[in-house]
């Protein structure tokens, strides 16, 4: 089974940055499809739904990003430590909200912004809070 474990919440100010790390333990099966194949980071705002905001292919490093966040943010991996990151600059105030690692195996594939549909991932991590004051 793979685990997530993200890190690196907090509370800033508006405009401040924060990055955060989401590290995987992944299958320890011998199966090929067993391996991961992208990972994502999602959030939920108090009262609303959870979206995807970024994602990454693993190993290739394609990324993408969601409208809300393009300009200020940006993710990338670290395959040798089982990790991936989410760097976030000019946070605002509705950036607030539980911050969602999650990962896929090569069972599903995505392209575009369908990787950031969250009925396409199979592991989740227990998420960590940012929150952005003004």
């Amino acid at each position: 089974r793979v685990t997530l474990v993200e890190s690196g919440g907090g509370s800033v100010q508006a405009g401040g940055s924060l990055r955060l790390s989401c590290t995987y333990s992944p299958s320890t099966s011998t199966d090929n499809y067993s391996r991961l194949n992208y990972m994502g980071w999602f959030r939920e705002a108090q009262g609303k739904e959870r979206v995807g905001i970024a994602a990454i292919k693993i190993g290739s490093g394609t990324s993408y990003l969601s409208d809300s966040v393009k300009g200020r943010a940006a993710v990338s991996q670290d395959t040798s430590e089982n990790r991936i990151y989410l760097e976030m600059n000019n946070l605002k105030p509705e950036d607030t909200a539980l911050y969602f690692c999650a990962a896929a195996d090569r069972r599903s594939d995505c392209s575009g912004t369908n990787c950031l549909e969250d009925s396409r991932y199979k592991f989740w991590g227990q998420g960590t809070q940012v929150s952005v004051s003004s």
